[in-house]
């Protein structure tokens, strides 16, 4: 077993211990994905020592690998910078990051508007970015003067009608910039919210635990601190990030996350509570006892990673600048099959439809694209 295996084994035994989403960059406060902005504040956490939560491992064999079953078909087209795709039930709702526009996809083709996300101040990565669903209630991750902020809106009507009732505010001043905005967000197996929340530009947040930049964070659906986080009186769940966009479960509870590197390496995590990957002290793989080293790396010029799902035994990653869909095994995170290098061009967003099949979401509208005719688009590819 290599040196990166062993590393792998070790980060995830604890993670199965833990039952409990074009892009260079141009150096310390360059971007992912555009130019810089400057940034605002952020409410503060405690910077207590961790405490530690473990539950048994499981015994149960893992799910079979997946891979596509047939070629990609086109869902829908015509969509403006898509960044995230949710199903509340069978209907698939779309955010589009500039015009702060949540979509519904209509069963027979094309979309309908379910409303328009209030108060949203797009600028560079900012805007509308990840939604997530729980017990027909919306989560939207997304900027506002005062900084990123997570709301939850209700839903009124049903397919085909839906439209956006109240919104409520359930955590707010999050750092934001023109860069590193995070806005992942996903309901762990837990029944807690996650969000990927980025360094918004100044690296010395993410060391920092007193800020919430940096960080993946770990809250009740309501926005409060669960009491088992790692950090009392905090919503940190990890942190030393630079940029996490994706966030992924697999069957026997192992949290796992992408993360946008600088100039070298991007990164494929195993996450664990209360560790620190590194940020900005490393980047990739380091061998430094004091961080997690990620599973898996790639150089920044192919990757770009965003978005991140499980389906049965394989993690499937979305990447922007390298225009590529990543196919990984659960078995081996350390190993990977590229899959229609820039057939589609730059992907933003994963996500598995009740019908099992893989929804993909190109990201070539967003002003560093290139878009081709029909994009932007969401793809169905049928696995097995």
């Amino acid at each position: 077993m290599d040196e990166r295996r062993r590393r792998w084994a070790a980060v995830g035994v604890a993670g199965l211990l833990l039952v409990a989403a074009g892009c260079g960059a141009s150096g310390p406060s360059g971007s992912d994905e555009g130019a810089s902005t400057s940034a605002t504040s952020e409410p503060t956490t405690s910077t207590a020592e961790p405490t530690t939560t473990t539950a048994a491992p499981t015994t149960t064999a893992p799910p079979a690998e997946l891979a596509p079953a047939g070629e990609p078909s086109d869902v829908v087209t015509g969509l403006d910078a898509p960044w995230s795709v949710v199903f509340v039930g069978d209907t698939p709702l779309v955010s589009e990051r500039d015009s702060g526009r949540i979509l519904e996809v209509l069963a027979g083709g094309g979309t309908r508007t379910v409303g328009t996300v209030g108060g949203i101040a797009h600028g560079g990565e900012g805007g509308l970015l990840g939604l997530a669903v729980r017990d027909g209630q919306l989560y939207a991750y997304s900027t506002g003067a005062g900084g990123n902020r997570i709301q939850r809106i209700a839903l009124t009507g049903g397919p085909g009608s839906y439209g956006l009732g109240e919104a409520v505010t359930i955590l707010d001043g999050l750092p934001r910039a023109g860069i590193h905005n995070g806005g992942r967000i996903a309901f762990g197996p837990d029944g807690m919210l996650y969000a990927g929340v980025g360094d918004a530009g100044q690296t010395s947040r993410s060391q920092d635990l007193g800020s919430l930049g940096g960080k993946i964070l770990r809250m009740t659906p309501d926005g409060g601190v669960p009491a088992d986080n790692p950090f009392p009186g905090s919503l940190v769940w990890s942190y030393g990030h630079r940029n996490v966009q994706g966030l992924a479960w697999t069957a026997d509870g192992t949290m796992f996350a992408s993360e946008f590197g600088q100039n070298t390496w991007d990164e494929l995590n195993v996450i664990t509570p209360g560790a620190n990957y590194g940020w900005p002290v490393v980047e990739g793989i380091a061998g430094a006892p004091d961080f997690v080293d990620p599973v898996q790396q790639w150089a920044t010029s192919a990757a770009s990673p965003s978005g991140l799902v499980a389906a049965g035994g394989t993690l499937f990653l979305a990447n922007l600048r390298g225009q590529v869909l990543r196919s990984i095994p659960v078995a081996d995170p350390s190993t990977s099959t590229e899959l229609y290098r820039g057939t589609y061009g730059r992907l933003r967003a994963v996500a598995v439809a009740p019908d099992g099949s893989l929804w993909v979401v190109t990201n070539n509208t967003d002003g560093r694209g290139s878009p081709r005719s029909g994009d932007d688009r969401i793809l169905r590819i049928p696995l097995a």
